[in-house]
């Protein structure tokens, strides 16, 4: 385990060695005033329309308002550089996603340091993405993919909505793990991948649970696993770990906090927003968006963090990625 590894699963276990008054002491001045949640993604995605089911929550539980605030732009690094920077005094928070531990290897010289800049709250939202194949490929199963692939390396495009993208991530794991070669072809955003999946100018992408959902269901594109051990409502998919042992790739988006925030303030803010994740409602709202909930102790989002920063690392080293 690193040095940053352990500082930073260290600031989660941090929150739970208080002692109890100190946190009950702390925590009861919180919120005294208005609580930002930093977005670096736009108005209108999964990750945003999250950071608003937390917030409201948040707002009618303790008395003050939390809002969401949009800073996208240059991957996240933008919005993210800008959460890093903010005090550590619990009224800036941040909405992170899959993308800022891909983007912790993938540029060499970023301006803050995901792993030790933040102190994990609470992971809120889990979505598989789906290894969807045009009809035209000869493959209704992985293991035909797999095969088809070997045989006719660089054959198959695959589509990303961008160089970076969990799509993208996903589909160089499973050719570092399969030993297969496609020709990847990054897009500005998810849906123009898609809508080239859909006519066959690429013809294979993992694309998020909310975007390609539906095509999934209609039958205009093939889908064959999903990333995830989660089964998702009207689609028969296996989990690639069924072919792939260890295969787990997931959209995910948690809430963070600048590093030295008060571990009273995390404490609470993860007792609360645990609180909303065992709400029916909540969960719907979650559903909703193509996720499930995980939820669970600042420690074990802190394990998860590192654990995705770590793989993703193995993944850019071996296909050689480099920011564009």
């Amino acid at each position: 385990m690193n040095i940053q590894r352990r500082r930073f699963l260290g600031l989660a276990v941090g929150v739970t060695a208080l002692p109890a008054t100190t946190r009950v002491a702390r925590a009861q001045a919180y919120p005294a005033r208005s609580v930002r949640i930093l977005v670096a993604t736009t108005a209108g995605g999964a990750t945003d329309l999250a950071a608003r089911l937390v917030a409201q929550w948040l707002t009618d539980k303790l008395g003050q308002s939390f809002f969401v605030e949009n800073r996208p732009g240059g991957n996240n690094n933008i919005g993210t550089e800008a959460a890093a920077r903010s005090p550590a005094d619990g009224y800036t928070l941040f909405m992170a996603n899959s993308v800022n531990t891909i983007n912790a290897s993938l540029y060499q010289k970023l301006s803050y340091n995901f792993i030790a800049d933040f102190a994990p709250v609470v992971r809120i939202v889990r979505s598989p993405l789906l290894l969807m194949v045009h009809p035209s490929v000869p493959a209704t199963t992985v293991p035909e993919l797999i095969a088809y692939a070997k045989a006719n390396p660089e054959k198959l495009s695959i589509g990303s909505g961008g160089h970076g993208s969990t799509g993208h991530m996903a589909g160089q794991l499973f050719m570092m793990l399969t030993g297969t070669r496609m020709l990847h072809v990054p897009y500005r955003g998810e849906s123009l991948a898609m809508t080239d999946l859909l006519g066959g100018q690429v013809q294979v992408a993992f694309a998020t649970s909310g975007s390609a959902i539906a095509y999934a269901k209609a039958g205009t594109v093939r889908t064959l696993a999903l990333t995830t051990q989660d089964r998702l409502d009207g689609l028969d998919a296996p989990p690639l770990a069924q072919f792939l042992p260890g295969f787990e790739v997931s959209g995910w988006s948690g809430i963070v906090a600048p590093r030295h925030t008060p571990a009273a303030i995390v404490a609470l803010l993860n007792k609360e927003i645990n609180a909303a994740i065992a709400d029916p409602k909540f969960r719907q709202s979650i559903a909703d968006l193509g996720g499930s909930s995980p939820g669970g102790s600042s420690a074990e989002f802190a394990r998860f963090l590192a654990d995705e920063t770590e793989k993703w690392a193995s993944v850019v080293k071996f296909a050689g990625i480099k920011a564009e």
